[in-house]
């Protein structure tokens, strides 16, 4: 626009939507000048400094918003609806933080008035068992054991510790470690050995229950367990013929108590040599009912999940229905190895030998039980007669079919002489519905029997 005064080109630019500034110049006279609106403002920046323009002005066009009076709030409009929205998320996050925090809270005292309550209901149950042994504190056993200090050794529940009471008897303090698993190890254990007395069975003293921890107090066997005397590969630690016989017809008549003579008939489904204790004398008792069964003198078998030791298992653990079978088979494995001075699975040795149930089974057929003979122990070849013998005792209790194995009180005048092994012994140790199917694939030199030892191999 030509020759116009300033507050006109002003309200130009106000009642023009699409002006963003109104760019005035005075003309010749100082009254009227040039007025341009430009619809798009980029920059009020002059590109060349030196150029200096006189008389010249600029109105930058902005909104003119009103604040909202005090204490006013307009739900309707666009910031309104944001701060609403804001609002809602807010709250809506506090209460959530709120109810789970409430909710993990309660989950926590419900899970404290749980094992409160379960402690209490363990207390009340350990009192009504007849015949308990002594309970100790646990200042008594920490005074024993000089805080824990020496250890014995260690195992899947918990460590063991020697310690001396008072009155100067050496006792092992069996400290058991977990949670919901221990309770039930304590309890089996109370339960199986606290009022039994054997000559051939640890003897359980005492026990202990302070705060969520467990001890179970044993007399103290100086020579420790089985294993250490039976795996070697030196003659440091070797025993001789009558020891192993004295050893193995102890572990039998301790088995045979447990199976016949208890009021009831306790399983004790964990036998293996480091379950097997020998004092200085080398008098042998089995310890470690931790996963032990007791089941009414009227019941055959029992369904239970798998528990015990892989390579000591017998194989109708697969179907998870037991009788005190499976600790005649886990008898015949820690036998056996005990006539051969090594472990049942052996990595060591050459891999047609890694099984010891497939080495009996080769070598029953070529006629070379000899060979199996600890080679070790100058003692144990001269008695190679009668160590094969015995082999034939570990096949019998070996048997696949669990109804072919003898009863350990059989197993007890067999080794004292009262009685003979079973004459038809199966040396297969395989499922016999898998024979069938070997035979049937001869050729096929990729198949081979799924032994017994398999199936209860480590994994």
């Amino acid at each position: 626009m030509e020759r116009v005064d300033i507050e006109i080109c002003k309200q130009a630019c106000v009642n023009n939507c699409s002006c963003k500034a109104a760019l005035f110049q005075y003309g010749s006279d100082s009254s009227s000048g040039d007025c341009f609106l430009p619809s798009e403002l980029f920059t009020m920046m002059n590109a060349d400094p030196n150029v200096i323009h006189r008389n010249a002005s600029a109105f930058v066009k902005v909104q003119n918003v009103r604040s909202p009076p005090s204490g006013s709030f307009s739900p309707s409009g666009p910031s309104g609806s944001k701060s609403r929205s804001t609002l809602g998320v807010v709250l809506a996050s506090t209460i959530g933080s709120v109810v789970v925090l409430l909710g993990v809270i309660g989950f926590v005292l419900y899970l404290i008035r749980k094992r409160r309550r379960a402690t209490q209901m363990e207390e009340e149950y350990i009192g009504d068992v007849p015949g308990m042994p002594t309970r100790f504190s646990y200042e008594e056993l920490k005074a024993a054991t000089e805080n824990f200090n020496k250890k014995l050794g260690e195992g899947g529940f918990g460590a063991v510790y020697e310690g001396t009471l008072e009155d100067g008897s050496k006792i092992a303090v069996k400290c058991l470690e977990g949670l919901g698993q221990v309770n039930k190890s304590f309890l089996a254990e109370v339960e199986s050995i606290g009022s039994i007395h054997h000559v051939n069975l640890v003897r359980l003293r005492g026990f202990c229950a302070w705060k969520s921890q467990r001890f179970l107090v044993y007399e103290f066997m100086s020579n420790g367990s089985l294993d250490r005397w039976i795996y070697h590969g030196d003659r440091e630690h070797t025993l001789d013929w009558e020891c192993r016989k004295k050893i193995i017809l102890d572990v039998a008549k301790g088995l045979a108590y447990l199976h016949e003579d208890c009021r009831q008939k306790i399983i004790h489904l964990d036998i293996k040599p480091q379950n097997i204790l020998v004092d200085n004398n080398f008098n042998a008792k089995v310890s470690d009912f931790g996963l032990s069964k007791l089941i009414d003198r009227d019941q055959t078998q029992v369904m239970t999940t798998m528990r015990g030791t892989p390579g000591y298992l017998a194989p109708e653990w697969l179907s998870s229905v037991i009788t005190e079978k499976v600790d005649v088979y886990s008898f015949g494995i820690v036998l056996l190895e005990m006539l051969c001075g090594r472990k049942n699975f052996d990595k060591s040795v050459a891999e047609e030998s890694w099984h010891l149930l497939a080495v009996l089974q080769k070598c029953w057929e070529e006629e070379m039980l000899m060979d199996m003979v600890d080679r070790y122990s100058e003692d144990m070849q001269a008695h190679a007669l009668e160590v094969v013998e015995m082999m034939k005792v570990a096949s019998w209790c070996l048997q696949y079919d669990f109804t072919k194995r003898p009863s350990m009180s059989t197993v007890v005048k067999v080794l004292e002489g009262l009685a003979k092994v079973e004459s038809s012994l199966d040396y297969n140790f395989t499922d016999p519905r898998l024979q069938k199917t070997t035979v049937e694939h001869e050729n096929d030199k990729d198949m081979t029997p799924l032994l017994a030892s398999v199936l209860s191999g480590p994994r």
